[in-house]
């Protein structure tokens, strides 16, 4: 046993021992993560083999629990784990992990085990499952799974990536336009078994089940049964199969949708989006983005030493390359340097408060164009905005600093330089933080992963060169 199993072993026995103790509300705490001593509380029952135990701790979490559990375990405690968890609780638990922990856990699992848990979960999340199997595994999964499983499966993996396709549950709720409420409610009820587990609106289509329109479930349960579906329909919001799953989102975000139909380019229905899918498309797209503002495509806590070096050294070669660019200025006034040793103290400042204001702007930007809040209607209005904020900022900015050197150094010249230097870069940070985004979104390609580093190579370049330049002409 390793010393920190050891140790984690020796914090478990601290934990309660009242057996009455409810675990469900011991698991978490307040804000809902996990308890790091019920955390040691399982890997001490993985150590002792404590097979009874284990269920015990095991049933006492949500799969979303159990999902975030993994992430805290190595991997032989996760086998351990994956040993006491039923299919149909491994079929949840599949959906909600990690995806670097998911094609990890999925190479343990047998698959004929696996076929019975994705028969458990809809079809697009068995479609994600399974995308992440290896060709050989993937063929033996597939195989040992019902044919009409199997089917829905292989169609929602023929679509693209990230795409309405790849991102519906095949399994809709549909009627046609001469039925009535009560006629819904009780072919619903006969086919119970058919339907999706989650669903919010009943499609109304026509005989080319095309749909027409959509009668939520909680107007069905108002009306009386002789109630058309037709005349209580509402408009939908159709999605095609097609269409990028960040445009999506952005749909339902604008018209606050709860669920839409997708259908193929004829019109047809094939399958529905809901609101649980766009949640976690919304995280996926955030997170990415983040990420890709520091030049990072891979944080997560099981991401290996390697591929985060991969992921990140290019990006670091870049900088490398700018920041010789921009220390080339330094070179360039060398001499100035020499005769005002103060102007080296000082020319750090003026690039690093640069390159807030230019993030900040950045930042603005890229969240804008991500949301759509930002086009070629408000471009301009945009850009002049953000040059006036820049403008405003450095001339504040010029003020305080500017007369706290004059306090420090009793020099009113190089207070001057310095704040007329600060206005620059501020000027021209604002400006590039708006407008590299945009140039890069107008040429296809992703702003929030190039633009950081055009707006670190303006702000050091111009900083440095307005600096040193103003104190050539009024210092020296």
């Amino acid at each position: 046993m390793s010393r920190e199993t050891a140790d984690l072993t020796e914090a478990s026995r601290e934990a309660p021992e009242d057996e009455e103790e409810d675990l469900e509300d011991f698991a978490l705490g307040e804000d809902y993560a996990l308890n790091p001593e019920f955390v040691t509380m399982v890997i001490d029952a993985a150590d002792r083999g404590d097979a009874e135990r284990l269920r015990e701790l095991l049933g006492a979490l949500h799969p979303a629990d159990v999902a975030d559990l993994m992430g805290f375990l190595t991997a032989d405690y996760r086998e351990a784990v994956l040993a006491h968890l039923a299919p149909e609780a491994l079929a949840e638990i599949l959906s909600e992990l990690d995806t670097e922990i998911r094609e990890e856990v999925l190479e343990t699992v047998a698959p004929a085990t696996l076929a019975k848990a994705l028969e458990e979960l809809d079809s697009d999340d068995a479609a994600d499952v399974v995308d992440d199997l290896e060709e050989d595994k993937k063929a033996q999964v597939l195989a040992a799974m019902p044919e009409t499983d199997r089917a829905a499966i292989e169609t929602s993996l023929a679509y693209e990536d990230e795409t309405a396709g790849r991102l519906m549950q095949r399994e809709v709720v549909a009627a046609p336009q001469f039925w009535t409420v009560g006629q819904a409610i009780d072919h619903f009820r006969r086919e119970a078994d058919d339907l999706p587990e989650l669903f919010f609106d009943v499609y109304v289509v026509d005989p080319s089940y095309k749909p027409v329109g959509a009668a939520p479930v909680s107007h069905l349960l108002r009306l009386p049964r002789s109630t058309p579906l037709a005349q209580i329909m509402e408009p939908v919001t159709e999605i095609p199969v097609g269409m990028d799953q960040e445009e999506v989102a952005y749909i339902f975000d604008k018209y606050h949708l709860i669920s839409a139909p997708v259908v193929e380019p004829g019109g047809r229905l094939v399958g529905q989006i809901t609101v649980d899918d766009i949640v976690g498309v919304i995280h996926e797209e955030s997170e990415e983005d983040i990420l890709a503002l520091a030049g990072v495509s891979d944080a997560g806590r099981n991401a290996s030493v390697g591929d985060m070096v991969r992921s990140r050294l290019p990006w670091l070669m870049i900088n490398t390359l700018t920041a010789a660019a921009a220390a080339s200025v330094i070179g360039a006034f060398e001499g100035e340097i020499a005769k005002l040793v103060t102007l080296a103290v000082l020319m750090p400042i003026v690039a690093s408060l640069g390159g807030n204001a230019g993030t900040q702007s950045l930042a603005v930007a890229v969240r804008a164009l991500a949301s759509k809040e930002l086009s070629e209607v408000n471009t301009y209005r945009t850009v002049y905005r953000e040059m006036a904020v820049g403008l405003a900022n450095g001339v504040a900015l010029a003020v305080v600093t500017g007369s706290v050197i004059w306090l420090i150094f009793r020099d009113g010249l190089l207070s001057l330089t310095f704040g007329l230097a600060l206005i620059i870069n501020l000027f021209v940070a604002s400006l590039v933080g708006v407008l590299a985004p945009l140039v890069l979104e107008r040429f296809g390609r992703d702003p929030a992963v190039s633009s950081s580093v055009f707006v670190t190579f303006a702000t050091d370049f111009t900083g440095f060169f307005a600096f040193l330049g103003l104190a050539a002409l009024i210092l020296l």
